[in-house]
């Protein structure tokens, strides 16, 4: 399936819209990680576990998106967004959210 952020596929004409499509993925901080990613912050750094909890829930965000935009018929998703939130009491989840619309292109 092509997935893209732009609006049109060059060289592909777009036979259908089918609709908005999401995919969300919402994960949970572990303590252990957090402990490390506040260390990572006080000297300086980059946090590799929060990159990777990031990354994780970026695609299953986006594979949740294409699953139903498949489901639906669609052969791309077209004007990807992604967006990222913070939840809960203490911030100690993170909210991922795929948005697109599903098309059918033309043969």
């Amino acid at each position: 399936m092509i997935t893209t952020t732009t609006n049109t596929i060059e060289g592909r004409q777009i036979g259908q819209y089918l609709g908005l499509v999401t995919g969300e993925a919402i994960m949970g901080a572990n303590i252990f990680r957090d402990f490390l990613a506040g260390i990572t912050d006080m000297i300086g750094g980059r946090s590799e576990a929060y990159e990777s909890k990031l990354a994780d829930a970026r695609e299953t965000a986006i594979q949740e998106m294409q699953e139903i935009a498949q489901r639906q018929g669609a052969d791309a998703v077209l004007g990807i967004d992604i967006d990222y939130q913070v939840l809960g009491s203490s911030n100690g989840m993170l909210m991922v959210t795929a948005t697109g619309t599903a098309v059918k292109l033309n043969k």
